[in-house]
């Protein structure tokens, strides 16, 4: 039954904040097992196996997400589902990590077990020191004691904050410790927003860039221009470095006596240019700022042009 005066903008300010201070209680309490806990994530051979019944297993199913796409091999078991068969992807060099608030969840009986039986590592999370799961652990992460964010104390909401915030510095902590970078992080994205803001330059550029010698007709360099489609034309020295860019504005402010030129005559000189491991995010920026819709890709340190990126590709791939 709902109260009518119960005011939700206040219940939502006071859970927030109780899941806050949580937190900062949690943060407070970490000790050395914390340290314990990376160190023994570190030396696994095998994978990461969380586990969790109920609310601690969705919390489960996220930290193994968390590692897995974060350079540590990991995955959730279900305690129920692992008594049917599923212990089988719990083998020897595999670490386990198991959730449970009370310590004395019965399902996890059997995961328990077969971790003493195979000398499986054990990372316990839990609220209650001397239970059941603590008690078998390799390493134990405890809980502070706070209350839950209803006001009845019984709806698991403040101890799976605390739960997935610890696994979150767990995964990070990981992160850190193996110098994991976005170029690892694109790996595990290849796709979705996230993908896209971590494509780089030279995943999208053309590796057969439009390019004129100086001394080449403007006559020529218009069927160059036209065949090619991107609607510029770089334009290198005799040594086939890059000097100048022809554009349609180039042509519209040359328009006059267009035909009796040569393209060294008509470019732009010194043209903005990017290197292929630049960000396609950032190719896209410069391109939005300069108001242009291509980009001549050089190797680093160099005048050589390798490649032509066109903001239509940027888009095309969810760049934004």
């Amino acid at each position: 039954m709902t109260s009518s005066t119960t005011d939700p903008l206040a219940t939502g300010r006071r859970v927030i904040r109780r899941e806050a201070e949580a937190l900062e209680r949690l943060a407070g309490t970490l000790d050395d097992s914390f340290g314990r806990a990376v160190a023994l994530l570190m030396q696994a051979e095998g994978r990461v196996i969380v586990s969790g019944m109920g609310k601690s297993g969705h919390v489960a199913r996220k930290i193994a997400a968390t590692f897995a796409s974060t350079g540590t091999p990991a995955h959730f078991v279900h305690p129920a589902e692992a008594s049917h068969g599923d212990l089988g992807m719990v083998a020897r060099g595999d670490v386990l990590l198991v959730l449970s608030n009370s310590g004395e969840t019965p399902e996890l009986a059997d995961i328990l077990a077969h971790a003493k039986r195979f000398a499986i590592p054990l990372i316990a999370i839990t609220s209650r020191d001397g239970s059941t799961l603590m008690r078998q652990a390799t390493v134990g992460l405890l809980l502070p004691e706070v209350p839950e964010a209803c006001e009845k104390g019984i709806v698991p909401t403040t101890s799976t904050t605390m739960t997935l915030a610890l696994g979150d510095a767990l995964a990070v902590a990981l992160m850190e410790h193996r110098a994991f970078t976005p170029d690892h992080f694109r790996l595990f994205h290849p796709g979705g927003k996230l993908g896209a803001r971590l494509l780089k330059v030279g995943d999208l550029m053309h590796a057969d860039p439009p390019l004129v010698p100086e001394t080449m007709a403007m006559g020529e360099v218009l069927v160059e221009m036209t065949r090619r489609g991107f609607g510029v034309v770089g334009v290198t020295d005799v040594s086939g470095n890059l000097t100048g860019i022809i554009t349609d504005g180039d042509l519209r402010r040359h328009l006059d006596g267009l035909m009796g030129h040569r393209a060294g005559e008509v470019m732009t000189r010194d043209p903005r240019t990017i290197i292929p491991d630049a960000l396609a995010g950032e190719a896209l920026g410069l391109m939005n700022d300069r108001k242009i819709t291509c980009l001549l890709v050089t190797e680093p340190g160099s005048r050589r042009a390798i490649g032509i990126l066109h903001v239509h590709d940027c888009l095309r791939a969810g760049v934004a």
